[in-house]
């Protein structure tokens, strides 16, 4: 396949790439340009202005707009220019863009392509990416519906009277009777829809090429390098299809559907690598954020085309580009040496990182690298020929180096209080608990734990169900009856939340599911009296009945009302709560911020100073820790909430 080494035609683009001091493509490693931001919300002002550049030249041209949480700042800033167009500022933020500000681009001719939808899932709810679509480019950038091809295909092969619901309970889709004849009648109308569903996304593709292919594609790319929902493996002559999808994209997928069990059996409808490809002319845009994403950038960058990396179709159009922030961009070799040759002096960690990196592509123990191993590797020449040390003496230093990280890292720390941070419940486990189990383990320390976030979207309602459940079989014991009126369960009762923990954790240790079933009813009767302020334990009851009845019938993925949130918040907090109490913390050392900018909306509030600000501001005069712990990966979309809450 030929590599692209055109020269950018797009003024946006130029404009940005001259700031940034790149060039916009390495060849021959690089087979596609990259332009490369510092930050998430930069990232998305690019791919606005360079969408707002195209429509001025394709009043009516075909569009596809990507979905999730990625776009956030991409439509943000689109809407504000768009809202904006005529003021002094704007104009001046256009033209220093290299936009003509006398053009305001005309949304109305636009015909959008939804490029993908799960299946089956009802275009009405709030989770689905056609409702998403209505909202925030239909109706948000003002388009022509009656322009748009959007993919509904709820209603599609089904028979008289019956829903995807009835025909495919629990929402499996087995594909599998593509090819085999069904046992019952039921499997007889479920391959029937199949085949008409099949037959739709035929008649979705055959639009799509009838217009002329798409002509501005916006998309970001999965944790196993898809773009739409081609995953790996994908063939690059792929077209619309129903079909499965792999576990990174489940798992990508989970928060949006309302759990990894549910987005285990969705399937999905997804425009082809080919659909995306089919006009040659096509502006192809992938953009990704963050360190998270550097390995399949750097694959969608630099590796020959191939089905294993579904983004390398894109190397053949000579108007793709990837959008990228400088975290994700960080494993593009060339450019990773480049920034090596431009610091001056060249700084320890990025010496040992080469060293090492050095060792380990050959197999050897840093004390055995020799100058040959360094001469054939260009950033170790680079760092022997600047240094001017032969190379044994380089590896000595980075060995130093590392033996004094791996004993301060060992060093017993006394003497220290921490606060320990982290937007969600579970980052301070991903990020460091190995760490944290040995540093908790002097009393010479304090320590205490902040969660910036409820973590309500965490939580299913199947669990929050069973929960309520096993709560109803535990509210007429005699034990609850006496805790009741011992005031166990009062609000400001700081000894009966931590005798919770010690019941479920006692229970832990003795393996007694009992045990730790009624430590998790405490919990969760507590909760309720608080959310409610109800202490009647008959009207407890009758909240029990209705929440059951409410986590039956609502779609997964639905946002919830403001007091679900806060219960579905409680149960992930109760969850932390035991964490650290089995270290030995009660539930004094651990503070639920519960910060307002979180409230379970596809795109989080900006955080505000008095609501989400001062909170930690007090909690940091509180706790005076000398040690401040942040577990983040700020540039990341994935979720957008580390970005906000440094």
């Amino acid at each position: 396949m030929n590599v692209i080494t055109s020269t950018l035609t797009s003024c946006v683009e130029q404009t940005v790439l001259d700031h940034s001091g790149r060039r916009s493509i390495y060849p021959p490693v690089e087979k596609i340009p990259v332009i490369e931001v510092d930050n998430f919300p930069a990232l998305g002002k690019l791919a606005a202005l360079r969408f707002l550049e195209w429509v001025q030249h394709n009043p009516e041209g075909i569009i596809s707009l990507p979905t999730g949480k990625t776009p956030e700042h991409f439509i943000k800033w689109v809407t504000h220019y768009l809202q904006k167009w005529d003021t002094a500022a704007v104009r001046a933020d256009l033209e220093a863009s290299g936009i003509d500000p006398a053009e305001q681009p005309r949304m109305w001719g636009l015909r959008f392509v939804q490029i993908d939808e799960f299946y089956p899932i009802n275009p009405t709810q709030v989770n689905s990416f056609y409702h998403y679509i209505q909202h925030f480019y239909i109706r948000g950038f003002k388009l022509d519906p009656k322009k748009a091809l959007l993919l509904n295909a709820w209603t599609t092969g089904m028979p008289a009277g019956m829903t995807p619901d009835t025909i495919f309970p629990n929402d499996i889709v087995d594909l599998s009777l593509r090819t085999r004849h069904g046992k019952t009648h039921l499997e007889y109308l479920q391959r029937e829809v199949i085949e008409k569903v099949d037959q739709y996304c035929t008649w979705y593709e055959e639009r799509i090429r009838q217009m002329g292919g798409i002509g501005f594609f916006l998309g970001g790319i999965g944790p196993d390098g898809h773009i739409g929902f081609n995953v790996k493996g994908s063939d690059h002559f792929s077209t619309t299809r129903l079909t499965a999808t792999n576990y990174e994209t489940q798992a990508a997928a989970a928060s949006d559907l309302g759990g990894i069990e549910i987005a285990r059996n969705r399937l999905v409808i997804t425009i082809g690598l080919d659909t995306i490809t089919f006009n040659p002319e096509t502006v192809a845009i992938i953009i990704a954020a963050g360190e998270a994403k550097a390995k399949v950038i750097q694959a969608a960058v630099e590796q020959e085309a191939s089905n294993a990396y579904p983004a390398t179709v894109l190397h053949k159009l000579p108007h793709a580009r990837f959008f990228i922030t400088k975290g994700a961009g960080k494993l593009l070799a060339e450019r990773r040496f480049e920034d090596v040759k431009n610091m001056d002096p060249l700084p320890d960690k990025e010496m040992d990182r080469i060293v090492i990196d050095l060792a380990l592509e050959n197999h050897k123990r840093l004390d055995r690298l020799e100058q040959q191993d360094f001469d054939g590797n260009r950033s170790a020449r680079w760092v022997s020929e600047k240094t001017g040390l032969p190379a044994g003496e380089i590896a000595g230093q980075v060995a130093e180096r590392l033996h004094r990280k791996i004993l301060d890292g060992i060093r017993p720390i006394e003497g220290e209080s921490f606060l320990h941070t982290a937007p969600h419940h579970d980052d301070i486990i991903l990020g460091y608990w190995a760490y944290i189990v040995h540093l908790v383990r002097s009393p010479k320390n304090k320590h205490h734990f902040a969660y910036m976030t409820s973590g309500f979207n965490a939580v299913t309602n199947h669990y929050a169900q069973q929960q309520l459940e096993n709560l109803r079989r535990f509210i007429e014991t005699p034990v609850f009856e006496d805790l009741l009126h011992e005031g166990y369960f009062e609000a400001n009762n700081e000894i009966g939340r931590n005798r919770d923990m010690y019941q479920y954790l006692d229970g832990v240790a003795a393996h007694d599911k009992h045990m730790r079933q009624e430590g998790e009813a405490r919990r969760l009767l507590r909760n309720l009296i608080f959310i409610f302020e109800e202490n009647d334990i008959n009207q407890i009851k009758n909240r029990i009945s209705e929440l059951i009845l409410y986590f039956q019938t609502q779609y997964p993925g639905k946002k919830d009302l403001p007091y679900i949130q806060q219960l579905k918040g409680m149960l992930r907090e109760w969850e932390s709560d035991l964490k650290w109490g089995h270290l030995g913390f009660n539930a004094g050392h651990v503070h639920h911020m519960r910060l307002g900018f979180y409230k379970g909306d596809i795109f989080t509030e900006e955080p505000k100073v008095d609501r989400d600000v001062m909170p930690m501001l007090r909690l940091l005069k509180d706790t005076r820790p000398t040690v401040v712990t942040v577990a983040l990966d700020p540039e990341g979309s994935g979720p957008d909430t580390h970005y906000k809450v440094l």
